[in-house]
Protein backbone atom coordinates (compact mmCIF):
# COMPACT_ATOMS: atom_id res chain seq x y z
CA UNK A 1 0.00 0.00 0.00
CA UNK A 2 0.96 3.42 -0.55
CA UNK A 3 0.88 5.14 3.02
CA UNK A 4 -1.87 7.82 3.33
CA UNK A 5 -3.27 6.45 0.36
CA UNK A 6 -6.81 5.45 0.74
CA UNK A 7 -8.12 4.04 -3.00
CA UNK A 8 -5.84 4.10 -6.27
CA UNK A 9 -7.98 3.80 -9.42
CA UNK A 10 -6.36 3.63 -12.85
CA UNK A 11 -8.24 5.09 -15.88
CA UNK A 12 -7.32 2.60 -18.84
CA UNK A 13 -8.39 2.31 -22.52
CA UNK A 14 -7.74 -0.31 -24.93
CA UNK A 15 -6.18 2.18 -27.72
CA UNK A 16 -5.03 5.83 -28.21
CA UNK A 17 -7.42 8.53 -29.09
CA UNK A 18 -9.99 8.03 -26.76
CA UNK A 19 -10.01 11.00 -24.56
CA UNK A 20 -8.38 8.83 -21.87
CA UNK A 21 -6.26 11.47 -20.26
CA UNK A 22 -8.68 14.12 -20.65
CA UNK A 23 -11.02 12.12 -18.79
CA UNK A 24 -8.82 11.18 -16.01
CA UNK A 25 -7.47 14.83 -15.81
CA UNK A 26 -10.94 16.38 -15.59
CA UNK A 27 -12.55 12.60 -13.29
CA UNK A 28 -9.59 14.15 -10.75
CA UNK A 29 -10.48 17.67 -10.46
CA UNK A 30 -13.85 17.04 -10.19
CA UNK A 31 -13.54 14.78 -7.46
CA UNK A 32 -11.24 17.27 -5.72
CA UNK A 33 -14.21 19.77 -6.21
CA UNK A 34 -16.32 17.66 -4.25
CA UNK A 35 -14.05 17.99 -1.01
CA UNK A 36 -11.96 14.68 -1.71
CA UNK A 37 -8.14 15.01 -1.40
CA UNK A 38 -6.95 13.76 -4.73
CA UNK A 39 -3.91 12.86 -6.72
CA UNK A 40 -3.07 12.35 -10.67
CA UNK A 41 -0.31 10.14 -11.54
CA UNK A 42 0.28 10.62 -15.41
CA UNK A 43 1.70 7.22 -16.20
CA UNK A 44 1.67 7.83 -20.05
CA UNK A 45 5.17 7.66 -19.48
CA UNK A 46 6.05 7.57 -23.86
CA UNK A 47 2.82 10.16 -24.45
CA UNK A 48 2.47 12.32 -21.11
CA UNK A 49 -0.62 15.17 -21.36
CA UNK A 50 -1.95 15.72 -17.96
CA UNK A 51 0.70 18.95 -17.91
CA UNK A 52 -0.74 20.31 -20.29
CA UNK A 53 -4.04 19.95 -19.47
CA UNK A 54 -4.30 21.07 -16.22
CA UNK A 55 -1.73 24.14 -17.43
CA UNK A 56 1.00 23.32 -15.53
CA UNK A 57 4.72 24.93 -16.10
CA UNK A 58 6.35 24.08 -13.07
CA UNK A 59 8.11 21.23 -12.10
CA UNK A 60 8.42 19.19 -8.60
CA UNK A 61 10.64 19.81 -6.30
CA UNK A 62 12.64 17.56 -3.64
CA UNK A 63 10.45 17.16 -0.48
CA UNK A 64 12.04 15.90 3.06
CA UNK A 65 11.69 12.15 1.97
CA UNK A 66 11.25 12.56 -1.83
CA UNK A 67 9.72 14.33 -4.74
CA UNK A 68 7.24 17.09 -3.93
CA UNK A 69 4.03 16.82 -6.56
CA UNK A 70 3.13 19.41 -7.95
CA UNK A 71 -0.94 20.90 -7.11
CA UNK A 72 -2.76 22.55 -9.91
CA UNK A 73 -6.53 23.04 -9.55
CA UNK A 74 -6.58 21.31 -6.05
CA UNK A 75 -4.88 18.26 -7.39
CA UNK A 76 -1.68 16.53 -6.32
CA UNK A 77 -0.08 16.16 -10.14
CA UNK A 78 3.52 13.89 -10.99
CA UNK A 79 3.83 12.81 -14.60
CA UNK A 80 6.76 11.90 -16.88
CA UNK A 81 6.19 14.73 -18.93
CA UNK A 82 7.77 16.93 -15.84
CA UNK A 83 11.27 15.09 -16.59
CA UNK A 84 11.69 14.51 -20.45
CA UNK A 85 12.15 17.72 -22.27
CA UNK A 86 9.67 18.37 -25.26
CA UNK A 87 12.28 17.76 -28.08
CA UNK A 88 13.06 14.22 -26.55
CA UNK A 89 11.36 10.88 -26.71
CA UNK A 90 11.03 8.16 -24.29
CA UNK A 91 12.75 4.64 -25.71
CA UNK A 92 12.80 2.79 -22.66
CA UNK A 93 12.44 -0.95 -22.45
CA UNK A 94 9.88 -2.92 -19.69
CA UNK A 95 12.05 -2.39 -16.90
CA UNK A 96 13.14 1.40 -16.97
CA UNK A 97 9.06 1.45 -17.18
CA UNK A 98 8.85 -0.51 -13.85
CA UNK A 99 11.20 1.77 -12.38
CA UNK A 100 9.24 5.12 -13.45
CA UNK A 101 6.29 3.25 -11.91
CA UNK A 102 7.98 2.37 -8.87
CA UNK A 103 9.17 5.63 -8.46
CA UNK A 104 5.96 7.68 -8.85
CA UNK A 105 4.20 4.72 -6.05
CA UNK A 106 7.14 4.99 -3.65
CA UNK A 107 9.23 8.25 -3.90
CA UNK A 108 6.89 10.99 -4.31
CA UNK A 109 5.08 12.57 -1.01
CA UNK A 110 1.64 11.59 -1.84
CA UNK A 111 0.30 12.80 1.52
CA UNK A 112 -3.03 11.76 2.89
CA UNK A 113 -5.49 11.12 -0.54
CA UNK A 114 -8.65 10.43 -1.00
CA UNK A 115 -8.01 9.18 -4.28
CA UNK A 116 -5.05 8.65 -6.48
CA UNK A 117 -6.38 8.59 -10.08
CA UNK A 118 -3.62 6.72 -12.56
CA UNK A 119 -3.92 8.00 -16.09
CA UNK A 120 -2.34 4.77 -18.40
CA UNK A 121 -1.21 4.61 -21.41
CA UNK A 122 -3.50 3.10 -24.24
CA UNK A 123 -3.10 -0.87 -24.37
CA UNK A 124 -2.10 -3.59 -21.87
CA UNK A 125 1.57 -3.44 -21.78
CA UNK A 126 4.19 -3.38 -19.26
CA UNK A 127 3.08 0.03 -17.12
CA UNK A 128 -0.11 -1.79 -16.49
CA UNK A 129 1.32 -5.18 -15.33
CA UNK A 130 3.54 -2.95 -12.94
CA UNK A 131 0.66 -1.34 -11.41
CA UNK A 132 -1.64 -3.98 -10.61
CA UNK A 133 1.54 -6.56 -9.18
CA UNK A 134 2.74 -3.35 -7.08
CA UNK A 135 -0.13 -2.30 -5.13
CA UNK A 136 -3.19 -3.41 -4.22
CA UNK A 137 -5.82 -1.75 -6.78
CA UNK A 138 -9.29 -0.34 -5.44
CA UNK A 139 -10.57 -0.64 -9.33
CA UNK A 140 -10.00 0.68 -12.48
CA UNK A 141 -11.99 2.88 -15.13
CA UNK A 142 -12.11 2.32 -18.99
CA UNK A 143 -12.85 4.75 -21.52
CA UNK A 144 -14.05 4.24 -24.91
CA UNK A 145 -15.73 5.94 -27.85
CA UNK A 146 -19.10 4.59 -28.49
CA UNK A 147 -18.34 3.10 -31.87
CA UNK A 148 -17.51 -0.75 -32.11
CA UNK A 149 -14.03 -0.66 -33.34
CA UNK A 150 -13.32 1.13 -30.49
CA UNK A 151 -15.31 -0.90 -28.33
CA UNK A 152 -13.33 -4.27 -29.19
CA UNK A 153 -10.27 -2.36 -28.50
CA UNK A 154 -11.42 -1.37 -25.30
CA UNK A 155 -12.70 -5.06 -24.16
CA UNK A 156 -8.93 -6.19 -24.24
CA UNK A 157 -8.53 -3.74 -21.57
CA UNK A 158 -11.01 -5.28 -19.62
CA UNK A 159 -9.86 -8.58 -20.26
CA UNK A 160 -6.68 -7.38 -19.10
CA UNK A 161 -7.98 -5.90 -15.83
CA UNK A 162 -9.78 -9.11 -15.09
CA UNK A 163 -6.86 -11.30 -15.55
CA UNK A 164 -4.89 -9.35 -13.12
CA UNK A 165 -7.48 -9.47 -10.58
CA UNK A 166 -8.16 -5.63 -10.79
CA UNK A 167 -11.72 -4.97 -10.06
CA UNK A 168 -14.10 -2.98 -12.81
CA UNK A 169 -15.83 -0.03 -11.26
CA UNK A 170 -17.07 1.66 -14.94
CA UNK A 171 -16.68 2.18 -18.17
CA UNK A 172 -16.94 6.08 -19.59
CA UNK A 173 -18.30 6.50 -22.75
CA UNK A 174 -16.50 9.73 -24.81
CA UNK A 175 -17.67 11.38 -27.75
CA UNK A 176 -20.73 10.53 -27.10
CA UNK A 177 -22.87 12.89 -29.36
CA UNK A 178 -22.39 16.40 -30.94
CA UNK A 179 -24.87 19.47 -30.48
CA UNK A 180 -24.60 21.87 -32.95
CA UNK A 181 -23.66 25.24 -31.33
CA UNK A 182 -25.61 26.82 -34.24
CA UNK A 183 -28.72 24.89 -34.50
CA UNK A 184 -28.94 22.95 -31.23
CA UNK A 185 -29.23 19.85 -33.55
CA UNK A 186 -27.66 16.24 -32.01
CA UNK A 187 -25.51 14.10 -33.91
CA UNK A 188 -23.83 10.55 -32.95
CA UNK A 189 -20.74 11.23 -35.03
CA UNK A 190 -19.13 7.99 -33.72
CA UNK A 191 -22.64 6.26 -33.18
CA UNK A 192 -23.87 6.63 -29.41
CA UNK A 193 -24.42 4.00 -26.59
CA UNK A 194 -21.92 1.60 -27.61
CA UNK A 195 -20.36 1.81 -24.05
CA UNK A 196 -23.59 1.17 -22.72
CA UNK A 197 -24.11 -2.15 -24.46
CA UNK A 198 -20.77 -2.91 -23.55
CA UNK A 199 -21.26 -2.48 -19.31
CA UNK A 200 -24.25 -4.73 -20.18
CA UNK A 201 -22.12 -7.65 -21.75
CA UNK A 202 -19.36 -7.08 -18.96
CA UNK A 203 -21.60 -6.58 -16.01
CA UNK A 204 -19.77 -3.27 -14.97
CA UNK A 205 -21.46 0.07 -14.19
CA UNK A 206 -21.61 2.78 -16.94
CA UNK A 207 -20.97 5.52 -15.35
CA UNK A 208 -21.93 8.29 -17.91
CA UNK A 209 -21.21 10.16 -21.60
CA UNK A 210 -18.94 12.85 -22.54
CA UNK A 211 -19.98 14.95 -25.32
CA UNK A 212 -17.78 15.99 -28.19
CA UNK A 213 -17.70 19.63 -27.82
CA UNK A 214 -14.97 22.14 -29.36
CA UNK A 215 -14.87 23.99 -25.84
CA UNK A 216 -13.45 20.31 -24.43
CA UNK A 217 -10.49 20.13 -26.75
CA UNK A 218 -10.35 24.28 -26.83
CA UNK A 219 -9.68 24.07 -22.66
CA UNK A 220 -7.35 20.66 -22.28
CA UNK A 221 -4.98 22.84 -25.45
CA UNK A 222 -4.76 25.89 -23.26
CA UNK A 223 -4.18 24.25 -19.58
CA UNK A 224 -7.69 24.78 -18.55
CA UNK A 225 -9.61 21.72 -17.26
CA UNK A 226 -12.98 22.19 -18.54
CA UNK A 227 -14.55 21.23 -15.39
CA UNK A 228 -13.18 23.80 -13.49
CA UNK A 229 -15.98 25.97 -15.63
CA UNK A 230 -19.54 25.83 -15.51
CA UNK A 231 -21.64 24.52 -18.36
CA UNK A 232 -22.76 21.24 -20.14
CA UNK A 233 -19.69 19.44 -20.79
CA UNK A 234 -18.67 19.95 -16.80
CA UNK A 235 -21.68 18.78 -15.36
CA UNK A 236 -21.12 15.29 -17.42
CA UNK A 237 -17.32 15.36 -16.02
CA UNK A 238 -19.33 16.46 -12.36
CA UNK A 239 -21.72 13.88 -12.85
CA UNK A 240 -19.32 10.62 -13.95
CA UNK A 241 -16.98 11.96 -10.59
CA UNK A 242 -19.98 11.47 -8.14
CA UNK A 243 -20.65 7.69 -10.08
CA UNK A 244 -17.21 6.75 -9.90
CA UNK A 245 -16.72 8.00 -5.96
CA UNK A 246 -20.50 6.03 -5.29
CA UNK A 247 -18.32 2.64 -6.85
CA UNK A 248 -15.54 3.15 -5.13
CA UNK A 249 -18.08 3.02 -1.72
CA UNK A 250 -19.40 0.32 -2.68
CA UNK A 251 -16.78 -1.59 -3.61
CA UNK A 252 -14.92 -0.53 -0.44
CA UNK A 253 -18.08 -1.67 1.87
CA UNK A 254 -17.69 -5.54 -0.14
CA UNK A 255 -13.96 -5.70 0.41
CA UNK A 256 -14.06 -4.87 4.03
CA UNK A 257 -13.08 -7.79 5.74
CA UNK A 258 -11.07 -8.85 2.39
CA UNK A 259 -7.86 -7.14 1.30
CA UNK A 260 -7.52 -6.67 -2.16
CA UNK A 261 -5.51 -9.01 -4.68
CA UNK A 262 -2.18 -8.79 -5.63
CA UNK A 263 -0.99 -10.20 -8.90
CA UNK A 264 2.70 -12.23 -9.06
CA UNK A 265 4.38 -13.62 -11.47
Amino acid sequence: MIPGVRNVVPVGSGKGGVGKSTVSANLAVALAQMGARVGLMDADIYGPSIPTILGITESPKPGKQGIRPVEAHGVKVISAGFFVRQDQAVVWRGPMLAKLVDQFLREVEWGELDYLVVDLPPGTGDVQLTLCQRIPLTGAVIVSTPQDVALKVAEKAYIMFQQLKCPILGIVENMSYYICKHCGTRENIFDTGGAERAAARWNVPMLGRIPLATRIREDSDHGRPVVAEAGAEAAAFIEIAKNLAAQISIRNMKDAEQPAARITF
